[in-house]
């Protein structure tokens, strides 16, 4: 066994020694390139597999985390996939999502592909979105006056929530939430069933622009006559939910564009959930001006770092 073992070694210090090293210019650019791609790949891969990194963009989750928080994020709970980004330049990628080892559940903290605004079938760029998963499949969605209420039962606040007392109400807000035609505010929203995989939908002539993008978002086409609906060319009083999906709220809640404005978010958006801060700075100034680089590490939040996400 020692002789065998041996035998390995020699034969890796002659290869390793018969390994011609770069001389020219484009030889030691090549050699550069070919280190670069093999690290951007294993960052690709570890990225889709286990651990992915995020930098919260917005407030819509104050407190529980902040604008200029990074995280990481455990992307084993909810499914493993194939790399969904190349990294820097965050071209989407086609990829394979493998079987979760649990769905999302109530008060999760989710990060998720962002599905679209209300009446696009696929968002215009490739996003991740942070929010909290305060319903999932099969439950029924209210809020009146601010407080949420799942499948008739008050929900209390997250620990770190944030309800603001005194707030500008936006006259025009009826007319952007989810779904079209229900004119819900944020605060007096629902009640709204989260669809689930088997659902059965009744359509009509008075409901169908509420699911028409739905629909679409599952692959369907849908075109609406006079006096019939059809999908996919045939005429239909019905649709059968292909999916399940999610219910998604910002801690925020009143400073909070999520699933009261844009819809549902199907489990296979669903990426991972938070688990720590590891850095942490602010993005903007008290006026809303991006911050410099030297700004920014004047004013690094070292008690952000290592904070757990709950």
């Amino acid at each position: 066994m020692k002789d065998f073992i041996l035998k390995l070694y020699n034969s890796y210090k002659q290869k390793k020694a018969n390994k011609k090293k770069p001389e020219t210019f484009v030889e030691h650019v090549w050699s550069w390139v070919k280190t670069i791609v093999g690290a951007v790949f294993f960052v690709m891969i570890i990225n889709g597999l286990l651990i992915a990194s995020f930098v919260v963009p917005t407030g819509s989750m104050e407190k529980t985390v902040m604008t200029g928080d990074f995280l990481f994020v455990n992307k084993f709970i909810f499914g493993p996939s194939t790399p969904q980004l190349i990294p820097f330049v965050n071209i989407p990628l086609p990829y394979y999502k493998f079987p979760a080892v649990r769905d999302p559940k109530k008060g999760d903290v989710i990060v998720f592909i962002f599905p679209g605004n209300r009446d696009e079938v696929e968002a215009q760029e490739f996003q991740y979105y942070l929010k909290r998963c305060v319903a999932t499949a099969g439950d029924t969605v209210q809020l009146i006056n601010n407080v949420l209420y799942i499948n008739g039962q008050e929900q209390k606040l997250a620990p770190n929530g944030v309800v603001n007392v005194d707030k500008f109400e936006d006259p025009h807000e009826p007319l952007k939430t989810f779904p079209k035609g229900k004119n819900w505010t944020h605060d007096n929203y629902g009640p709204i069933r989260v669809p689930k995989k088997g659902d059965l939908i009744k359509l009509n002539q008075s409901n169908v622009a509420e699911w028409e993008t739905f629909i679409q978002r599952e692959g369907h086409t849908i075109s609406i006559a006079i006096d019939k609906i059809f999908i996919d060319g045939q005429a239909t009083s019905t649709y059968v939910v292909e999916n399940d999906y999610c219910f998604g709220m910002g801690d925020n809640r009143d400073h909070s564009a999520d699933s009261r404005f844009w819809g549902f978010i199907p489990y296979d958006n669903v990426l991972g959930t938070p688990i720590i801060v590891y850095w942490s700075w602010p993005m903007e100034d008290d006026y809303g001006r991006p911050m410099s680089l030297v700004e920014k590490l004047k004013n690094i939040r070292w008690s952000r770092i290592g904070t757990i996400i709950d």
